[in-house]
């Protein structure tokens, strides 16, 4: 499967800081269409009103956790088969299961870089 580099990225971070960093890594592996959500509420929001190519998520956010996003994503049936990549600084086995259990696509520990963020998405697209 080829890589649509004009994908649309949702990335969903309640860390202002975090969001610039995670959008800045995006663009390093060549992706441009980039938008924002500072919380999963928020995401649901821009979910509903454009369609996305790519969910990267945060875990630990207020209102809505990146768990429930997900959770809420993969129930929906015009977002179910959206990728979704979940960031979180927690490396717990029973959070990773948790995040598998819900249907996340794969699973990023912070802090990362470039490198690893590509690898990781070309676990869930393939090649690009």
């Amino acid at each position: 499967m080829t890589v649509n580099k004009n994908m649309q990225i949702l990335v969903v971070e309640d860390n202002t800081t975090m969001r610039r960093i995670v959008r800045d890594l995006i663009k390093q592996i060549g992706f441009k269409n980039i938008e924002e959500a500072i919380d999963g509420t928020d995401a649901m929001t821009k979910l509903n009103e454009k369609a996305y190519d790519f969910i990267i998520s945060d875990w630990h956010m207020e209102p809505m956790t990146g768990l429930d996003l997900l959770k809420q994503v993969r129930a929906h049936e015009k977002l179910k088969r959206i990728p979704f990549l979940m960031v979180t600084a927690e490396s717990k086995p029973e959070n990773i299961l948790a995040a598998k259990n819900a249907g996340v696509s794969n699973y990023i520990i912070k802090p990362f870089n470039a490198q690893t963020l590509k690898t990781k998405m070309m676990s869930i697209f393939g090649n690009f």
